[in-house]
């Protein structure tokens, strides 16, 4: 699709493009990186990753055991 646009086609759509983008609300990074501190921090009791998973709840536990004799 791009190869047949002319070029000035190509940079009309760049900044249509951006002036969407420039309308997107900013914020500090010293801002939203506390509060996603704050959420994962908050989260972290519940995360099974972090926990584990219960073996009666765990899906992935073998069945049975294989024996090769």
């Amino acid at each position: 699709m791009a190869q047949e646009l002319s070029e000035k086609e190509l940079l009309r759509m760049e900044v249509e493009q951006l002036k969407k983008e420039v309308k997107n609300p900013r914020a500090l990074i010293s801002k939203t990186g506390k509060e996603i501190k704050d959420y994962v921090e908050a989260q972290a009791g519940s995360d099974p990753l972090l926990r584990g998973v219960p073996e009666d709840k765990n899906p992935f536990k073998e069945k049975g055991t294989c024996v090769i004799s």
